[in-house]
């Protein structure tokens, strides 16, 4: 979720049209084509309770994700900086506790929450510079910026009640042991039942019966190199992170869509190798335990293929294997090279 920065824009008195990507993702969203219709009347209200003005040119458009709309705005009357992003997401459990993990991180390795409305999904964030990212640094010289924002989000539980938003990711692991063979066998058993077993043998080590919870840290769980911009326009070298899908649990769990994305940047000579490399590396710069990193991949990456298989999305599964298999040193036999998957 980029919140742009730009310069000061002239004021425009109402609110603009909801891009057409988000009113198309909001459809397969539940409640969301009710929203699609509310979402304006949350902006106005916002902007009023904030003290808010827009700051757009007339007939600019809004900036959208999958599930919220970014605008800029100006805030008229404050003692630090005025320039600033609103961002209303359409109501779903996965983005419940974004505020409450932006309040605990206070700025340090993430965009600083400024003001929440939680009722109305809504957020006003300080702006960065959204023309850049962490994509725009080559792929091979990631792993630093990336871990250096890793170490500053994996903070420990303390006495907030802040903490007891978060999922538990030991807990969802337990149940995946349940799920996930389940739908492999709903769906045909479409990929090697090794591969089952490796995200199976995961989720039974790192499950609430098989592991301590001392390790147990806030991770932030799309941590991809669109979600890391400049903290200072203009430079790209410190990052902080936005649109945190928080889970608290192994900070190893964060590595997988440094993996899943670019994937087309690999070495073509051997792409698989490139991306055990690449997990390595991030794991190292993190003081991550790398074996532990790749299994999460793999079990993220099978959950994401049996739900592409399950919406018929046969590309996006096959990309999933691709990743999953290959980090173990197995790449399944059968599927496109690594140039004809679909890119993220």
């Amino acid at each position: 979720m980029a919140e742009h920065g730009h310069p000061p824009r002239q004021s425009v008195a109402g609110p603009p049209e909801l891009p057409p990507r988000l009113a198309a993702s909001a459809r397969t969203i539940e409640g969301g084509a009710r929203w699609t219709r509310e979402w304006s009347t949350i902006l106005m209200d916002r902007l009023a309770a904030w003290d808010l003005e827009l700051d757009l040119q007339p007939g600019q458009p809004a900036w959208a994700g999958q599930c919220a709309v970014v605008l800029p705005v100006t805030r008229r009357r404050t003692t630090g900086p005025a320039a600033a992003v609103l961002k209303i997401t359409i109501p779903h459990e996965e983005a419940r506790p974004e505020p409450d993990a932006l309040e605990l991180w206070d700025g340090h390795g993430a965009v600083t929450l400024l003001a929440a409305s939680r009722p109305d999904f809504a957020l006003l964030l300080d702006r960065l510079d959204g023309d850049r990212s962490l994509r725009d640094v080559p792929l091979d010289d990631t792993p630093g910026p990336w871990a250096d924002v890793v170490r500053l989000l994996s903070i420990t539980p303390g006495d907030s009640p802040l903490w007891a938003s978060f999922p538990h990711l030991a807990s969802e692991a337990e149940q995946w042991t349940d799920t996930l063979p389940a739908r492999w066998d709903e769906l045909g058993e479409p990929f090697p039942r090794w591969l089952m077993e490796s995200a199976l043998e995961v989720c039974q080590s790192r499950g609430v019966l098989g592991r301590r919870s001392e390790r147990d840290v806030l991770v932030h769980t799309d941590l991809h190199y669109e979600n890391l911009l400049p903290s200072t326009p203009g430079q790209l070298r410190d990052f902080a992170a936005i649109d945190p899908k928080p889970v608290l649990g192994d900070a190893e769990y964060a590595v997988a869509p440094m993996l899943w994305n670019r994937l087309g940047e690999l070495d073509g000579t051997d792409p698989a190798g490139h991306l055990r490399s690449h997990c390595s590396a991030l794991a190292a710069a993190a003081g991550l335990d790398g074996e532990l990193a790749r299994g999460w991949t793999v079990v993220r990456e099978v959950r994401n293929a049996l739900s592409y298989l399950g919406h018929g999305r046969t590309g996006d599964a096959e990309r999933s294997l691709w990743v999953a298999s290959s980090v173990l040193g197995r790449t399944l036999d059968g599927l496109p090279a690594v140039g004809d998957l679909p890119a993220l």
